[in-house]
């Protein structure tokens, strides 16, 4: 192939690549950022730009870029068995082994596993699954899910409707039926003057009013993610899901904990059900599972489920041409060791999980910061016009684009969602780059507040 400069591609993905979440006629006139190579923390673009990636792709590459262990073991199986199926009673080893590895790495009794190509997938796994799981109990009328506003559980069909972006239902005419959902924990913009056990058992309830509403007999499970992403890295009070727990136990509804960006390590544990000490009942997983390095999601079951779909259920009439992919599999497995021999998840937590923390944290020191939160290396920065107000820019998110766009040119990658800078870094993070993303975040915001005529303040 003749070696194209950055504007022929640009046109070439213009004329034939629709972008997802994104204004696609906008984007041809502007023309895409093309990624070219990455080495741990870093990316580099088609115009020889170096970018210090503090979103890890897409909260995924936990454990850095060009990792090539990754490549030869992905290589490695191409070479002794590219693909089979999981249909027809058939399976491969990297499949079996990598079933036992996440049944020994997730908590509890999550012990079965059945493969997707995505978190979406996965959720739609779900929303089938958890429906056969009551019908074949005699119970076809419990089918109802309780998702959150601004939840994200992907976009596809189910996935979509499952989470709670307006947004995002206005497309396709979603949500599905028996899809309700509730207003989610998000103490700076509706906490008021409580504090957190009292606001984080407020918030809870909410949950209890809707299935009490609702019928216990008709509510099937109550789907949430343990720190609300997309939206915004909405941070939960510490007790909250503690309270979901007992509430979801008391009615019988089935936990679903969306662990899709949270697992392998993003909150300094393996799971953030392990960080808010809570138990699922059933556990979507993506992205870490494999760094972003290839594609594969999976659902854990429970014991209680799985029986249930294994004994009482008959033929699993559901499933995917690539579900347990080995070469899939064969990436996962030795993305978890990685993981495990080089301690990645015991350092973020003990280590550079809170050095990063208390540099974000200095950075809720600038006036356009009106909070700074985190939860291991997942965070945000909220942009206000006014730090003790507690309230948003009346043009809500042309700031965070603003500030976004300005963080590019310095050389840092963070994501904007409304006026919220989102941090998610590649676990493999050190405190020097640590010091680089302070130093760049301090930078665009000074630079960004110049912008709105608000002057700027030293680091």
């Amino acid at each position: 192939m003749d070696h194209l400069d950055t504007r022929q591609l640009q046109q070439l993905d213009a004329d034939h690549h629709l972008h997802p979440f994104n204004d696609n006629a906008a984007l041809a006139k502007k023309g895409t950022r093309i990624l070219t190579r990455g080495e741990g923390c870093y990316v580099w673009d088609a115009d020889g730009n170096k970018l210090l990636d503090a979103f890890a792709g897409l909260w995924c590459v936990n454990v850095g870029y060009g990792r090539k262990e990754l490549g030869r073991v992905a290589a490695k199986q191409m070479d002794q068995l590219a693909y089979y199926n999981s249909f027809f009673s058939c399976t491969t080893e990297p499949t079996i082994m990598l079933s036992a590895k996440l049944a020994e790495l997730t908590p509890y009794d999550l012990n079965h596993v059945f493969y997707s190509n995505s978190g979406s997938e996965a959720n739609d796994t779900i929303l089938r699954m958890v429906r056969h799981f009551w019908a074949v109990q005699d119970q076809p009328g419990k089918s109802i899910f309780i998702g959150r506003n601004n939840g994200y559980h992907g976009s596809t069909v189910a996935g979509a409707s499952l989470g709670g972006m307006k947004g995002m239902h206005k497309q396709g005419g979603l949500p599905i039926p028996d899809i309700v959902h509730i207003d989610p924990p998000f103490w700076f913009a509706d906490g008021g003057d409580m504090g957190e056990e009292e606001y984080g058992r407020v918030c809870a309830k909410r949950l209890e009013d809707k299935i009490l509403e609702l019928g216990p007999d008709r509510v099937a499970a109550f789907i949430g993610e343990p720190i609300m992403g997309a939206i915004g890295v909405w941070i939960p009070p510490a007790n909250y899901w503690r309270e979901i727990e007992k509430i979801c136990r008391k009615y019988d509804v089935l936990l679903v904990a969306d662990e899709v960006i949270c697992g392998f390590g993003r909150t300094g544990e393996w799971f953030a059900s392990q960080y808010y000490d809570f138990r699922p009942d059933i556990m979507t997983l993506a992205k870490g599972i494999t760094s972003g390095y290839i594609p594969l999601g999976a659902v854990m079951f429970n014991d209680r489920v799985a029986k249930v779909l294994a004994e009482q259920g008959g033929e699993l009439a559901h499933g995917y041409t690539y579900s347990g992919h080995p070469v899939c599999a064969a990436v996962a497995l030795e993305n978890i060791r990685i993981l495990q021999d080089e301690k990645i998840v015991e350092t973020c937590k003990n280590d550079t999980g809170p050095y990063l923390a208390s540099r974000w944290a200095e950075l809720g020191a600038h006036p356009l910061v009106g909070q700074a939160r985190i939860a291991g290396m997942v965070g945000a920065l909220e942009l206000v016009p006014n730090k003790p107000e507690r309230r948003y820019f009346d043009d809500r998110g042309k700031v965070g684009v603003l500030c976004r766009d300005i963080a590019l040119r310095n050389g840092l990658i963070l994501r904007a969602t409304y006026d919220s800078m989102l941090l998610s870094p590649p676990l493999v993070i050190s405190r020097a780059q640590v010091d680089e993303l302070f130093e760049k975040a301090w930078k665009s915001l000074n630079e960004t507040a110049r912008e709105l005529g608000m002057g700027s303040v030293g680091s």
